[in-house]
C-alpha cells in the first residue's frame, strides 16, 4: 500500500520557516497504521529514511511528527534522530504515569516535545516541565480560552505558543500580539491587504520572456538577447545549467550554449521560476516553494496518459496560483496586466477545466486531505497513488531548484 505524506510550514513570527509538519498516512482513514508493532516500526522506517528522505522533505528544518499513545509508550521516536525531530504527543492521548516517563525518557534523549491541539486538563502540568510547545487550534479556541492557556504556563516560561489553522494575515497579528512564537496554517499564502498594484518593467520584460517560452516555437536568439542583456539573469542562468542536477559531460562557458543544453522545457521551467522569485520578493519564501510544488504537480499530471492539457500551460496554471498574495492584489487585475492566454487565466479566475482540478488536488495534497484528494483524482481519472506519487516528487523536485531564486 502507498505511505502519503504532506508537509505543511510552521513559520516564526518572521514568516522564516522554523519547521515542517509532516502528516503521514498508510490509508486515507488511519492516523496511524492499525498493525503490529513490529510492522509499523518498520514502515515508519521506510517511509522516513528510504522513501520519503527526511532531509530532503525538511530542507534541514525540524520535523513535526505526530504520536499515539502507543506509539510514544513503545518508544517508537527513540528510531528518529533527536536532533531533526519534535514528538508531537497527540490530543487523543489521556495524560497519565505511563505516557509521562515515556516523555521523561524522550526528554532526556534530546527531543523537542510539543502538545497537540491542547485541550487544558490540569493533568498536563505534570508535563509543563518536560515540554517545549504547546500547540493551540486558532479555530477550536477562543481569544479567552487562549489567555486562560498563558496564564497556566507562566510559571514555566520555557514553553513557546504554536497556533495552528491560522488562515488570515489578521488571525496572525492577533496570534503575534497574544506572545505565540510559531505559526501553521495557510495565512501566508493568501493577500495581507488587497490593494492595486502597478507591475514594474522587471515584472513585464520576465513575463514577456516567460510567454516567448511558452510558444510553439520560442525565439531562441531573442531570449538570448534577453539573457545577454542582463548580468544578474545571465549569472543565475549558468549556475542553474551548471548544477549538480543536471548530468553534463563539457563545461559551460556562455549563454547560449547554456540555453541549447538545458533545452526549450527545462528553459521555460527556469524562466517561470526567476518569474515567480521576482514577484515573491520580501514574503516568505515558502511562498516561491509552493508556487513551483504546484507548477511541477500541475506539469506531471498532465504527461499522464489520457490527460488533456497542455503540460507548458499546466505548469504555468500551478506556478501563478499564488500572483495574488505575492502582490497582495487581485488575481485577475494581476493576470489580465500579463501577456497570458485564456487557457491560462481561466481556471486561474474561474476556476473551471482540468487545470483547475489540477490546482485543488494540489490544495488537497498540501492541506492533507486524503479524502478530497481521493475525489479530485478520479474525477480527472488518475491513479489516487500515482497522484500521491507525483506530490511529493513536485516537492523534492521545488526544494532542488529553490536555491536558484536567490
Amino acid at each position: 500500500m502507498a505511505f502519503f505524506t504532506a508537509r505543511q510550514p510552521i513559520l516564526d513570527i518572521n514568516k522564516d520557516v522554523y519547521a515542517y509538519e509532516l502528516l503521514f498516512r498508510d490509508s486515507l482513514e488511519n492516523v496511524f497504521p492499525n498493525i503490529d508493532d513490529d510492522e509499523a516500526t518498520s514502515k515508519m522506517l521506510e517511509g522516513l529514511h528510504l522513501n520519503l528522505g527526511l532531509d530532503s522533505l525538511t530542507q534541514n528544518k525540524l520535523a513535526f511528527i505526530n504520536f499515539t499513545e502507543d506509539t510514544l509508550l513503545n518508544r517508537y521516536p527513540l528510531m528518529l534522530p533527536n536532533d531533526q525531530v519534535v514528538v508531537e504527543v497527540l490530543e487523543t492521548v489521556q495524560p497519565g504515569k505511563r505516557l509521562l516517563t515515556a516523555v521523561k525518557e524522550l526528554k532526556a534523549h534530546g527531543f523537542q516535545i510539543a502538545l497537540d491541539d491542547y485541550i487544558h486538563d490540569p493533568a498536563w502540568r505534570y508535563f509543563y516541565p518536560f515540554t517545549d510547545i504547546i500547540k493551540i487550534d486558532w479555530i477550536a479556541m477562543s481569544v479567552d480560552e487562549i489567555k486562560q492557556v498563558i496564564r497556566d504556563i507562566r510559571d514555566f516560561p520555557h514553553i513557546r505558543l504554536l497556533a495552528e489553522k491560522v488562515e488570515t494575515h489578521e488571525e496572525f497579528e492577533i496570534a503575534k500580539e497574544l506572545g505565540f512564537a510559531y505559526f501553521q496554517g495557510f495565512f501566508f499564502s493568501k493577500p495581507e491587504v488587497m490593494q492595486s498594484r502597478s507591475l514594474e518593467s522587471s515584472h513585464i520584460a520576465l513575463a514577456e520572456l516567460m510567454a516567448e517560452m511558452a510558444s510553439p516555437d520560442p525565439d531562441i536568439n531573442m531570449i538570448t538577447r534577453a539573457f545577454e542583456s542582463d548580468v544578474n539573469l545571465s549569472f543565475k542562468l549558468l549556475r542553474y545549467a551548471q548544477s549538480s542536477f543536471f548530468k553534463r559531460r563539457n563545461e559551460i562557458s556562455d549563454i547560449k550554449q547554456a540555453i541549447v543544453f538545458l533545452g526549450q522545457q527545462e528553459l521555460r521551467r527556469f524562466v517561470s521560476l526567476l518569474f515567480t522569485a521576482q514577484f515573491a520578493s520580501g514574503k516568505p519564501a515558502e511562498l516561491t516553494t509552493m508556487s513551483l510544488v504546484r507548477a511541477r504537480f500541475c506539469e506531471s499530471l498532465a504527461k499522464l496518459p489520457g490527460q488533456k492539457p497542455a503540460f507548458a500551460t499546466a505548469f504555468l496554471v500551478g506556478l501563478l496560483s499564488l500572483l495574488d498574495a505575492m502582490l497582495d492584489t487581485n488575481l485577475e487585475d494581476l493576470l489580465n496586466k500579463l501577456p497570458l492566454s485564456d487557457s491560462i487565466k481561466i481556471p486561474l479566475i474561474e476556476g473551471e477545466g482540468e487545470l483547475a482540478t489540477y490546482l485543488q488536488l494540489c490544495k488537497a495534497f498540501e492541506a492533507a486531505n486524503w479524502a478530497n484528494a481521493c475525489l479530485l483524482a478520479d474525477r480527472i481519472s488518475v491513479d489516487f497513488d500515482l497522484s500521491a506519487e507525483c506530490h511529493l516528487e513536485a516537492v523534492k523536485w521545488a526544494i532542488e531548484r529553490t536555491e536558484f531564486t536567490e
